[in-house]
């Protein structure tokens, strides 16, 4: 594995690929890698002939209340995890080569209406400093096909929807959301939960799985649904952000026409913030009449 930390680098050792015709897997990263990574990785590796992995802690992307100082950077473990897996590069770019200019200075690509609702409400600006990073790494390494978990699963409806917009020539791949033994998904966030918290954590995904099951078996009034989670995980001690029932294509409320719903949840133990989601796919001619909101 060879580590390369400036995109002049990058994309020289890269072009000898290109010229080679080989198909380059990329996954972006801000490091601190679990489980979660090393399976994206793992596709990667099925879906292409090199793998390159990026570890850079976007500065553009945290509030001016949130954690850039405090995220866990834990590079020499990840390039010991990176190097198990037989990542082909890994590329640790300081901030002046991302953002030579400054954020100030930098251009910003948006994705309107996606990146509005949900966490964007809660979290203004932060799928700005996702998309505008994600897109500078995409110009800068070029793959063919670049992986995302689906438990960001806004942050993966929005990149797609990026680089269908300006015309990436670039597959995006969504990989299944790995959890611990009890249901919990893995995320870099997880050890700032205490052990308490820790046990009461996996009631996030416990209460998604319970109202996918009850929309499974007709149950048709939406809000009473999204009202009655947030009011399980107040009791079991966390601070909803939101619980919400959307058309999983457009993140919008769910419509005749949608063919797949997605329940989405961000919430609060103590300082740590968790947010997960489950998917239900709908055969509209027959479930309408069955899911509409009233």
């Amino acid at each position: 594995m060879l580590v390369v930390n400036s995109k002049a680098g990058l994309q020289h050792a890269l072009q000898r690929h290109r010229l080679a015709q080989e198909n380059i897997a990329f996954v972006p990263t801000m490091g601190n890698l679990h489980e979660g990574h090393l399976e994206l990785v793992r596709r990667a590796k099925q879906l292409g002939q090199i793998v390159v992995v990026s570890i850079f802690v976007n500065p553009m992307q945290f509030g001016a209340n949130e954690d850039l100082d405090a995220y866990p950077r834990t590079l020499s473990a990840d390039r010991e995890k990176l190097f198990s897996e037989g990542v082909n590069y890994l590329f640790v770019p300081a901030e002046d080569d991302i953002y030579p200019d400054g954020l100030s200075a930098q251009t910003v690509v948006r994705v309107p209406d996606l990146s509005e609702t949900l966490c964007g409400s809660n979290r203004p600006g932060h799928f700005d400093g996702v998309s505008t990073v994600v897109s500078k790494l995409f110009n800068m390494v070029q793959p063919q096909v670049a992986l995302f978990g689906e438990k960001d699963f806004q942050q993966l409806s929005i990149i797609r929807k990026m680089v269908d917009d300006l015309c990436m020539p670039i597959d995006i791949i969504g990989v299944p959301t790995v959890r611990a033994d009890d249901g919990l998904a893995l995320s870099s966030r997880n050890h700032y939960l205490t052990v308490p918290q820790r046990s009461i954590a996996p009631l996030l995904h416990k209460t998604l799985l319970d109202c996918r099951d009850a929309i499974a078996c007709g149950f048709d009034n939406f809000l009473q649904i999204e009202s009655h989670a947030r009011m399980q995980l107040l009791q079991a001690g966390f601070a909803p952000d939101y619980f919400a029932i959307r058309d999983a294509r457009t993140l919008q409320a769910v419509g005749e026409n949608t063919e797949e719903i997605a329940i989405l949840a961000a919430a609060r133990l103590g300082g740590t913030r968790l947010i997960d989601n489950v998917r239900l796919t709908l055969n509209p001619a027959s479930d309408w009449g069955m899911l509409a909101t009233p």
